[in-house]
């Protein structure tokens, strides 16, 4: 029979096995402090504990305990679970990678495996640059560039660029729900906090308040939004999406 404490604890590696939530769990246990960890890690105490509070929530276990007293004036344990979900994710590792040795062109593909979600828009970019919104802002921009060379812009805070340690020239995902994208034909102004994508229309489903429509995108890869009904257009037609910066979400390959 499966062990259930195993499994849940796989929920956390089926997330975000590629950022640095992992590290700052192991760095927990090498040296009993929070803050350290997160200056080993180099991103601040708040992101050390957003990253455990995210890996706990998905194990929905508890990881890390703070501990009082001593000369340092306490610090914090590493759980006998959140030493299982280091084990784990240590021999996930070795696996993957003899797996993917195995096979010609395995690099590209990690961007397409271990992540569901609900969201239909997925979509590989490369980082181009992390911009912060103020010396004291929570948030920043990242510019990211599409295959089809668009440039887009994704709103995040600060601690989630930290913890997945965003820096130009590196490979990420980028995530969008449907119902967020707006599609539409002929110009486009593009609003302050926006994103556009260009194609051709692929698919088009009619509905009785809006119609679903599937872009073939400029340079590769599909994009799904929604447009008012009844849409006019039909399938190869050229049409644009919108949506919000902070509508797109960033992610890494598991």
């Amino acid at each position: 029979m499966p062990d259930p404490n195993v499994e849940n604890l796989s929920e956390a590696l089926g997330h975000a096995p590629a950022d640095k939530r992992l590290e700052v769990l192991r760095r927990v246990a090498e040296t009993g402090s929070i803050s350290q960890a997160a200056r080993d890690a180099g991103i601040s105490y708040k992101a050390a504990w957003q990253a455990i509070d995210t890996l706990s929530n998905l194990s929905g276990q508890s990881l890390v305990e703070r501990t009082v007293g001593g000369s340092g004036g306490g610090g914090a344990r590493i759980t006998s679970q959140g030493l299982q979900l280091l084990s784990l994710a240590d021999e996930l590792s070795r696996a993957r990678a003899a797996v993917l040795s195995r096979f010609s062109g395995a690099a590209a593909l990690p961007m397409v495996l271990g992540l569901r979600t609900s969201m239909r828009n997925q979509l590989p970019c490369r980082v181009e640059a992390v911009e912060p919104l103020g010396p004291d802002d929570p948030a920043v921009l990242v510019r990211l560039r599409t295959p089809g060379q668009a440039l887009l812009t994704s709103s995040i805070t600060r601690e989630s660029a930290d913890l997945l340690a965003l820096a130009a020239g590196l490979e990420v995902l980028v995530l969008c729900k449907a119902t967020a994208v707006r599609v539409g034909r002929g110009e486009v102004a593009e609003a302050s906090g926006q994103c556009v994508l260009q194609g051709r229309i692929e698919r088009l489903a009619r509905g009785q308040v809006r119609d679903e429509v599937v872009l073939a995108l400029d340079g590769g890869g599909q994009w799904v939004g929604f447009a008012e009904h009844p849409f006019a257009a039909r399938k190869g037609q050229r049409a644009w999406s919108v949506m919000g910066a902070s509508a797109l979400v960033v992610g890494l390959a598991g």
